[in-house]
């Protein structure tokens, strides 16, 4: 979630209004710049790496060039959600009547919460590769909030490039803005964390200690059945540790990198970004997900992670499941409890359905993160591709459209006709 200070003055702050609506719809199919720069312009070994270890990874696929060089890609490969962390900005100069339509957040004032994430990769990003992107909001939606408050639920699409010019990837996002009584409505979640007991730090250190990659040995489709379990993975307990070591491959994304001077310079630009902390000394609206008591300033219990952090442990299973010569086509997560800091996320999937299209050979699984309370936190599915006995070497998947112009269009008619059914 992400806020700025209220502005007592403005009767409509934190209110969901009707011009705000018009004004997001607006803003459908336009490419809208990125106002920073990405946390990485290369794929290199070690920003690959630093990635990969910030969620617990050490696969070489990821990790070591002599490796991977050894497998179906020739080199190293960053891990999927890597491109979060990517993207040199593709839209236009606006001009001035886009730039003004463009300025600012229609929805300021209101609690924003991602609340669905959906992925489809097309290409690799690899060792040696730049990246473009291109956003551009697809979809807006009003809908009443399960306490009677209004939401708008807006989508933005993020369109990937590799550093060849083909089309990566692309990461669908829909986030629920909350009318202030609504969020405060929400926020008032209780939590009630035990101590962890030594039989239970025992299984999870066990967990750790039991995680086996298929890595380069060949899974192949003939020989996954349906209400087959992937190894289930361990995140936790979560610590204000893992957080930091997460930011330190995936960047800051919010607020940009840079501390001390730096950070002075974006906050004259951007005050609301960094309110006040109890000593009346501006920080970065992020620390909610380090310092509880930002946390608690704004109705919750303590800190918690970011959604994709999640996101990215269903990729460590997933990933670790298929193998080197497996590609990961499609994954698609809800967030819908908040993980604290202190809880244990349990990484879990089986296969639901398989089937062969257009010499495709896909399997279809269930996914999910479950915390230590039983808690499913943030369901899912994906849709994994692998190679055959005949084919051992599979074919990666084609983007709906060949252009960004064309995927636009496409996303733009997708959320349409989704929303319409």
């Amino acid at each position: 979630m992400t806020t700025t200070e209220p502005r007592a003055q403005e009767p409509s702050f934190g209110v969901l209004t009707d011009a705000a609506l018009e004004r997001s719809r607006r803003r459908l199919g336009i490419p809208h710049p990125q106002h920073q720069r990405p946390h990485n312009y290369e794929v290199t070994r070690d920003t690959s790496r630093h990635f990969a270890n910030g969620y617990g990874d050490d696969n070489p696929l990821f990790c070591d060039p002599e490796y991977a060089a050894g497998t179906r890609w020739g080199r190293l490969i960053a891990p999927p959600t890597f491109h979060y962390t990517m993207g040199e900005d593709l839209a236009p100069k606006p001009d001035p009547e886009t730039k003004a339509l463009l300025k600012g957040d229609p929805f300021a004032g209101l609690g924003s919460y991602q609340a669905v994430m959906e992925y489809e990769w097309w290409n690799p990003l690899a060792l040696g590769d730049r990246c473009q992107v291109l956003e551009a909001q697809v979809g807006v939606e009003e809908k009443k909030s399960s306490f009677g408050g209004r939401t708008a639920h807006v989508t933005r699409d993020y369109l990937y490039t590799n550093g060849e010019g083909q089309l990566h990837a692309v990461r669908r996002g829909t986030w629920i803005n909350a009318e202030r009584h609504t969020s405060r409505k929400r926020a008032k979640e209780q939590l009630k964390q035990e101590p962890y007991t030594p039989e239970q730090l025992a299984e999870i250190e066990a967990a750790y200690a039991a995680e086996e990659r298929r890595g380069s040995e060949p899974r192949y489709w003939e020989d996954v059945r349906v209400g087959d379990v992937i190894q289930p993975r361990v995140k936790g307990p979560l610590t204000t540790t893992d957080v930091v070591v997460w930011h330190v491959g995936w960047g800051m994304q919010l607020t940009p990198d840079g501390a001390f001077g730096i950070a002075a310079r974006t906050r004259r630009k951007v005050p609301g970004l960094y309110p006040a902390n109890p000593l009346g000394v501006p920080d970065t609206v992020q620390r909610l997900h380090w310092e509880p008591h930002r946390a608690q300033e704004l109705g919750l219990p303590t800190s918690y992670d970011y959604g994709a952090m999640r996101e990215t442990w269903l990729v460590h299973a997933l990933t670790d499941w298929m193998g080197d010569d497996g590609w990961l086509w499609k994954l698609r997560c809800e967030h819908r409890k908040f993980n604290y800091v202190g809880d244990t996320t349990w990484v879990r999937g089986e296969v639901v359905g398989k089937r062969e299209v257009d010499g495709r050979h896909e399997v279809h699984l269930e996914v999910r993160c479950e915390n230590q309370r039983g808690e499913i936190t943030t369901p899912g599915s994906a849709t994994v591709l692998l190679p055959t006995r005949r084919e051992p070497r599979l074919q990666l998947p084609e983007p709906p459209a060949p252009t960004l112009d064309g995927m636009v269009r496409h996303e733009l008619e997708r959320y349409q006709v989704t929303d319409a059914g």
